[in-house]
């Protein structure tokens, strides 16, 4: 997991979540790039929306990483929620960003792990499908 650390902190892009309800109906999000914990999962912080309301029915998400350089280069992930906790103290030590009071989310905040079933390139099958 050090790799993909070191991958998150040093690369910007731009990530999208996806998570569907429990119907199967799914919804696509602008998300950071998540934080890589000790133990493997991965983290988001998520404000009390549509993507953590549809993860309290349907703990299954995938996420895209599409990397700020030329072509198309990035990461796939098929994940499973684990565990969330709202509004932590790791929460507070890990937010990357401050935001005045005007444009701060007013609700309650969670800190959502995700255990990585899955990584596939940006683009292609990777190898397993070959």
């Amino acid at each position: 997991m050090t790799d993909l650390k070191s991958y998150f902190e040093s690369t910007r892009g731009l990530g999208v979540l996806s998570t569907a309800d429990k119907n199967g109906v799914v919804d696509s999000a602008i998300y950071s790039r998540p934080h890589v914990m000790e133990d493997g999962t991965i983290a988001f912080i998520m404000n009390d929306r549509l993507s953590h309301a549809n993860l309290q029915s349907n703990p299954h998400a995938a996420y895209l990483f599409r990397e700020h350089k030329e072509g198309f280069n990035g990461k796939r992930f098929m994940l499973s929620k684990v565990a969330e906790e709202k509004d932590s103290d790791r929460l507070a030590q890990l937010k990357r960003r401050q935001y005045p009071p005007e444009k701060a989310f007013a609700g309650p905040m969670f800190l959502v792990f995700f255990k990585i079933e899955k990584e596939l390139p940006l683009i292609g099958p990777g190898e397993e499908a070959q």
